[in-house]
Formats: C-alpha cells, sequence, structure tokens
C-alpha cells in the first residue's frame, strides 16, 4: 500500500485546499488578548459622523465604546417632542425610556432620497419590502447639557459600560471644567464657592435658587478680566465638585457675576445692550473638558475629552 506523504506545506492531505486552524491564546488575568478584534470603534464611529446633529462634532473615542462630542448652543441633548428633532444632537430615533439613540442603515438606494441620506431614524411601525433591515445602532446618552450650553457631551455604544460611566456620575467620580464669560470683575483669582440651592422642576421646565436644602460646590479660577469697559467682563474657569441642575448659572448670578446672555437668571438689560453691540445671542457657558478613570474588562482605563473655548468669549474681552 503506497503511503500518503504530507503536502509541500506540511499540511495533512485531508487539509489540503482549507485554511489551517489558527489557535489564539486565551488572555491571561482578564487581560484581552493581542488577537482579539473588537470592530465597534472601527466600524461604528465613521458611521456616526453621518447623523450628527447641526454643528455637532465628534471629539474623541476609545476602543470600549466612550465617545465625546462637542456640542453646540442651541442644539438639544435630546428631542423632548417630535418637533425637536432637526436640532437635537443626533439625527436618530431617541428612545427616552433607555436614554439611546438608534438608527439603522439603508441597504437598498432610493433615487427620489438624497445622496447623502445614507442613514435615516428608525420609524415604529414602518417597512419597505424592497430592503431588509440589518441590526440598528444604538448610542446610549450619558449626560446631559442645557440648550444653551456648549461643550463635551458623552455618549457610549455598549449599554452595560453605559450603566458604570452613569454611576461614575452619580458617585460624582467624573471630572468636568466649564468656561463661562460672566459681567463683573471677580474680587479674588481663585475662589470656592458653596451654597444650597433649592431645585424646582414643572412642566418640563427647571427653576433653581438659593435658600434650599441641597449643597452646591464650585471651584472658580479668573482665566482673563476686560480692564476696560463698560461693561467689565471676566473669563472664568469653573469646576462643579457637586451637579445640581442650573448651578454654575445660579452660584455666578449670587455673587453679581451673571453669565453673559443668561435669559433666565442674568442681567437681562446688560444682556440687551450686549447683544446689540456684539450681535450674540447665546448663554456664555461652555462644557470645556471632561476626564475620568474607569474599570472595564479587568483594566484600568482613562478617558479625556477637550472642546476648545468658543472664540467670541475671547473675542469680547478685547474689543
Amino acid at each position: 500500500m503506497r503511503r500518503q506523504r504530507p503536502n509541500d506545506r506540511g499540511q495533512k492531505p485531508e487539509t489540503r485546499g482549507r485554511s489551517p486552524e489558527v489557535r489564539k491564546q486565551k488572555p491571561e488575568d482578564g487581560k484581552k488578548s493581542a488577537t482579539e478584534v473588537r470592530p465597534l470603534a472601527a466600524g461604528l464611529w465613521p458611521l456616526v459622523s453621518d447623523i450628527l446633529g447641526p454643528g455637532v462634532q465628534l471629539l474623541t473615542h476609545d476602543t470600549n465604546g466612550l465617545a465625546a462630542l462637542n456640542k453646540p448652543a442651541g442644539i438639544l441633548a435630546h428631542p423632548n417632542t417630535p418637533g425637536d428633532a432637526p436640532r437635537s444632537l443626533l439625527q436618530a430615533r431617541y428612545h427616552p425610556d433607555g436614554e439611546y439613540y438608534e438608527w439603522t442603515k439603508q441597504k437598498t438606494e432610493d433615487a427620489s432620497q438624497p445622496k447623502s441620506g445614507l442613514f435615516r431614524p428608525l420609524a415604529s411601525g414602518l417597512s419597505d419590502s424592497r430592503e431588509t433591515a440589518p441590526p440598528p445602532h444604538r448610542l446610549w446618552l450619558l449626560n446631559r447639557l442645557d440648550s444653551g450650553t456648549s461643550g463635551v457631551i458623552l455618549v457610549c455604544a455598549d449599554e452595560t459600560l453605559a450603566r458604570e460611566i452613569r454611576a461614575l456620575f452619580q458617585r460624582k467620580q467624573i471630572h468636568k471644567i466649564y468656561h463661562a464669560l460672566v459681567f463683573g470683575r471677580p474680587s479674588q483669582a481663585r475662589q470656592v464657592w458653596r451654597d444650597r440651592l433649592a431645585v424646582q422642576k414643572k412642566g418640563g421646565h427647571i427653576r433653581t435658587g438659593t435658600g434650599g436644602n441641597l449643597p452646591a460646590e464650585t471651584h472658580m479660577t479668573v482665566l482673563r478680566q476686560q480692564r476696560d469697559g463698560p461693561p467689565p467682563l471676566a473669563l472664568l474657569e469653573l469646576t462643579p465638585r457637586t451637579g445640581r441642575s442650573h448651578q454654575l448659572r445660579v452660584q455666578c448670578a449670587q455673587r453679581h457675576l451673571p453669565i453673559v446672555g443668561d435669559a433666565t437668571y442674568g442681567n437681562f438689560a446688560a444682556n440687551r445692550a450686549f447683544g446689540k453691540q456684539h450681535a450674540i445671542k447665546r448663554l456664555c457657558l461652555h462644557s470645556h473638558a471632561t476626564s475620568f478613570d474607569y474599570e472595564w474588562r479587568g483594566r484600568t482605563h482613562t478617558f479625556r475629552a477637550t472642546a476648545p473655548t468658543p472664540s467670541e468669549f475671547h473675542h469680547h474681552l478685547f474689543t
């Protein structure tokens, strides 16, 4: 009987024509092996860029599914009514119960749709026999900013990780820095502001005042001041140690340093005069930076995101 011989590549005859099996090394101590591929970041974030709301920018993301967006003033973190969708963070369907956005990609091209419309929000109850919808993409919203506040806002593509990061917010383990353009001049270059606030929520509206039982603490540093007026202006760095609704706006107003453009707690007469002179109508409060450490899959990760301070904040200090 003729004995079988291995082929030139050392494979047995019965395996010829098939790729040899590749064994992956098991990760040690909960760490991921070098051969494990996680296509989340590589595959999802280019898709997200196509559904960003007006003026929204993708600042940074990591391989675990966390991302930071730069939200312009006037854009909502999420829609509250169907009419809010065009000016929301993402042009996708929002689920308030789970606090996430959801969308899918069209598999067939409709000539009646614009070429740029590669992605569309999911519409409940609608179907198209010409296409088979792939599994939807989802992004969980991790924090919120008032519509008038610009800057860093966080999203996550993994539901479990989203819960972990939200828990960090609850435990006050997220470090946030805001920049605010205010009327007035602080008496000191650095201060720690401590107040007790009362927050009232009614009919979807929030109103915060002093004299309540909610402790609020913010560390203030003067970045720049306008020496010549009127009006006197200062650019402040504000680092909140607590996260009360409208905390920074109320604490600034309480110290006679109202934020420029604040139509709720600000100096209304100064806002009108300043708006006419400089053609600015926005709230001059900006979420400048967010950073934190988090544990995920046996490792400690650091996430940092910075959104540049709007140029008009600096411009108005010298014009």
